[in-house]
């Protein structure tokens, strides 16, 4: 069987130089294969100490027993901030939880329902773009992209990607998307904030693009919301959602900020995870048939069809876990601590990585191979649990989760049901992280009509 592609680790020890510039590439290949087997590594620096945590039980000290004494880091906003500017993502405290009280109630319970016919007719439009590549060897990513962005805005804003402030938007992002890794170099040094950031100009100009053309559907919508014309989607939903405690409402800026970290997490994370599904798909026939032929069951735009793609849904769990799209988080710890006999600072770096977690050899039986059966045996119930967390977990577990746990199978399902899907072998992608784990040189499959 073929073993899904992972990323070469570096050596066990390297220069802070070396690292740093390893570090800039790809945060993957960065790091040292020790830390698949390691329940807590401590990397030293001149200007901080940081600490990978891999034993479930420390992950679940921070991310769910105690989330307000190890808050996000800082760190992570210095190389994001130009385009997601104060957004939930980046947040803490009593802003983020004033933010959390108005975008939450959007995605709760039946809202998923509400949405589906967006996604269902979103799924009909990568279907038949897809129609006209078939016979053809296609970077798939590209066309995952296309498939996501045109969801989000499906959603969010009522307008197919075709649209022509929604296209631009989509175009403008695929410029910042390489430009920008998930960490810049910010993550690994102190900087004063008198100090200029160390962005490239083109990933600066690519930011303040894609959020003046949000600015202006933002405040289009408003317009509607006064006039009492606005589709009731997602983006009126929080745009009217008063803060229960407060009576406040987002204003033009911060929706601006919420919009741009919906576009990137609703988006360039259900991108990777689909692109990276159909590729072990590709590289995976037998299980392709078996979702080609559950996938028979889309005849209708009916949200009960969801229940019957029990094989998707396995397969892009699983692909979730050997890909999660965003790597690593970053928390920051408010007090001394003492995390398994050793004593960190207050201020250090805590760092949580779905990628290593997820490939953890103490933890899961074939850490590196792809089976999605083993959601069905003990030790994948239990991991799932205690170690499988790619949408963070705790209070700031993603607000879009159960989102894209729709969104992703109903698409991987949609385009199998039409097309087949063949692996290259002289493109072997190789995972590298950006603003998610994306391929270093895109994922090239062969597509059919079936």
């Amino acid at each position: 069987m073929t073993q899904p592609p992972k990323p070469p680790a570096r050596p066990d020890r390297v220069s802070l130089w070396r690292y740093a510039k390893l570090f800039r590439a790809d945060i993957l290949s960065a790091q040292p294969a020790r830390l698949y087997r390691a329940w807590m590594a401590e990397f030293k620096t001149p200007f901080f100490r940081s600490y990978l945590m891999n034993q479930p039980a420390l992950v679940k000290t921070v991310l769910k027993d105690r989330p307000e004494d190890f808050p996000k880091s800082n760190r992570i906003g210095e190389g994001l901030r130009p385009l997601l500017g104060n957004s939930v993502f980046l947040t803490n405290g009593e802003t983020w939880k004033r933010q959390r009280r108005i975008i939450d109630p959007a995605f709760e319970g039946g809202r998923l329902r509400e949405t589906f016919p967006a996604m269902w007719d979103a799924a009909e439009a990568a279907a038949t773009r897809l129609g006209g590549k078939a016979g053809q060897v296609v970077e798939i990513e590209a066309e995952t992209s296309h498939a996501a962005a045109d969801v989000i805005f499906r959603t969010l804003f009522s307008l197919p990607i075709e649209h022509e402030v929604a296209r631009a938007v989509f175009d403008e992002f695929r410029n910042y998307q390489r430009s920008q890794p998930i960490l810049n170099l910010g993550a690994l040094l102190p900087l004063p904030r008198w100090m200029p950031r160390l962005f490239r100009r083109d990933t600066r100009a690519s930011a303040a693009r894609i959020r003046a053309l949000i600015t202006d559907l933002t405040q289009e919508r408003m317009g509607q919301i006064k006039e009492g014309t606005a589709p009731d989607d997602l983006a009126t939903k929080i745009m009217t959602q008063a803060d229960p405690e407060t009576g406040e409402t987002f204003d033009t800026e911060e929706m601006v900020d919420q919009v741009a970290i919906f576009f990137l997490a609703g988006h360039e994370t259900s991108a990777s995870a689909l692109a990276w599904a159909l590729y072990l798909m590709a590289t995976h026939p037998e299980w392709q048939e078996r979702l080609a032929e559950e996938a028979q069951a889309l005849e209708t735009c009916d949200f009960s069809v969801m229940s019957k793609l029990k094989l998707s849904r396995d397969v892009f769990r699983e692909t979730l876990r050997l890909y999660p799209p965003v790597p690593m988080m970053v928390r920051e710890n408010r007090c001394p601590e003492a995390f398994r006999d050793r004593k960190v600072k207050q201020g250090a770096q805590l760092v949580l990585s779905p990628w290593h977690l997820h490939r953890h050899e103490r933890l899961w039986d074939n850490p590196d191979g792809f089976d999605p059966t083993r959601w069905q045996t003990e030790n994948g119930k239990q991991c799932q649990r205690d170690a499988f967390i790619p949408f963070s977990a705790g209070p700031r577990v993603c607000t879009g989760a159960g989102f894209a746990m729709v969104e992703g199978p109903l698409i991987l399902s949609r385009i199998l049901r039409d097309f087949r899907v063949t692996a290259q072998p002289d493109r072997v992608p190789v995972p590298v992280a950006h603003l998610t784990v994306r391929s270093d040189k895109g994922i090239w499959l062969a597509l059919s009509r079936r």
